[in-house]
């Protein structure tokens, strides 16, 4: 590039995902941009950190810094930044332009790169399944479809949306197939909610940075590949058949949330879920949203059908309930799977977690205000993960109730009996969702 012509100065705005996918796709490697400077929401003690030179390239000998989200429009203005590139999801379209509002008022230009520029091509077909929001069920219903290609003598690989949050360097490709791979890697809670129940059923999963290599890896070793989305953000790899799923318990959300309408705008069927727990006119507005918004998608619908190890240690006693986190948080669910099976095996009180919270927990509370008396599993960092033990032993209770999909009595100590919930897939009526399938593989001529 002549060294007079200049660089466009970007700011790519994430959690710790997205953005770098974005980046590695799109700007790494490519000399007539330089990013600046990612900046880090949602996910703790993130900021303050670099994106490696090992991951960023050749052009970025430091490598890249990762900021406080706070600090967006002083560096637009300071940094000459021309760009800001928005690359995060589950939240409200309002707040979208909320933050682009900011970096207009310093003089940025605001951008959200699309599927076509940011999307892989594997070599092998792919099934992707995303959602409209977190905690629609998306890997409960992954885990069903690995089930159902198995079945048909198929070698499947999952992967997931990123959830780095450690060492880049060392999560830049990851391969997970038993549980000394988690502890190995130093896995969060939220990883482990997401890996664990798939390496349960025989599921490999490959998940990391560099979304190159992790396909390169997994189409290798699998007839098909799972994509197990995260949030509602659409894949990183084109699928030859998407899934998308839209939650009738909360009506509405099928297009108020980024990028969870576009998603289903793209979806070639959408899985109504959770109908067992719904009521029947909440299920009709969303299939008449759906129609509305995806009148060419084929609309199916599935059951959420949830469980507890041990109904009788739960009836009659005082629970505390702990929920999966990213649902009860930027999920925005007041309660999830753990209070309705608490509610279903008739425990005398579910108690309020607030009493017995710490101050990081606290914390946690004032800043998602709608959560009900259940208890998000958080444990982005080891401090995260004492104070969720430290509150779940002072708490009042005779018996926990666990519905996070990870065993978190193998990562605390928890001085009270815990009773696991567990939820999975289940079909309802028709059109079935595994006959689709099955076309779909007769399609593409893997049956």
């Amino acid at each position: 590039m002549p060294a007079s012509k200049k660089r466009t100065r970007i700011i790519v705005m994430g959690a710790a995902g997205r953005d770098f996918h974005n980046f590695n796709m799109v700007y790494r490697g490519e000399e007539s941009c330089e990013v600046v400077a990612f900046t880090a929401t949602q996910i703790p003690e993130i900021a303050g950190r670099r994106y490696p030179t090992t991951l960023a390239g050749a052009l970025y000998p430091d490598g890249i810094p990762i900021i406080t989200e706070a600090e967006l429009a002083t560096m637009c203005r300071e940094q000459n930044i021309d760009q800001v590139v928005f690359a995060y999801s589950d939240v409200e379209h309002a707040l979208v332009m909320h933050k682009a509002s900011i970096a207009l008022a310093a003089g940025s230009d605001f951008i959200l790169l699309g599927p076509h520029r940011t999307m892989l091509q594997a070599k092998v077909p792919v099934i992707a399944t995303s959602a409209v929001r977190t905690g629609c069920g998306k890997s409960q219903t992954t885990r069903w479809l690995s089930r159902l290609l198995q079945q048909h003598g198929l070698k499947v690989a999952v992967i997931r949306h990123p959830m780095p949050y450690g060492d880049l360097e060392k999560q830049a490709v990851q391969r997970f197939a038993t549980q000394e791979d988690l502890d190995t890697a130093n896995c969060t809670i939220e990883e482990r909610e997401e890996y664990e129940p798939h390496l349960a059923i025989g599921n490999i999963v490959y998940a990391g940075v560099d979304y190159e290599k992790i396909i390169a890896l997994a189409q290798n070793e699998a007839d098909i590949i799972l994509w197990d989305g995260g949030n509602n953000d659409f894949p990183f790899i084109r699928p030859d058949l998407h899934l998308v799923l839209v939650d009738p318990l909360r009506p509405g959300n099928e297009n108020s949330h980024h990028p969870g309408e576009a998603v289903l705008r793209m979806a070639d069927i959408v899985v109504i879920a959770k109908v067992n727990s719904a009521s029947d006119a909440n299920v009709q507005l969303v299939t008449d949203n759906v129609t509305a918004i995806n009148p060419e998608a084929t609309i199916v619908r599935a059951a959420s059908s949830v469980q507890l190890d041990d109904v009788d240690a739960v009836r009659g006693k005082k629970v505390l309930v702990v929920e999966d986190g990213p649902t009860i948080t930027h999920g925005g669910m007041a309660y999830g799977a753990g209070y309705v099976a608490a509610t279903q095996a008739q425990a005398a009180h579910i108690i309020d977690p607030r009493a017995a919270a710490c101050e990081e927990i606290t914390a946690l509370y004032q800043q998602y205000p709608h959560i009900g008396a259940v208890l998000p599993a958080v444990g982005y960092h080891a401090s995260q993960l004492q104070s969720l033990q430290t509150t779940i032993n002072a708490a009042d209770a005779d018996v926990v109730v666990s519905a996070t999909p990870c065993d978190i009595s193998a990562l605390i100590k928890i001085e009270k009996p815990v009773v696991r919930a567990r939820y999975e897939f289940a079909e309802v009526g028709e059109p079935k969702l595994s006959d689709l399938i099955e076309a779909f593989l007769r399609k593409v001529k893997k049956v």
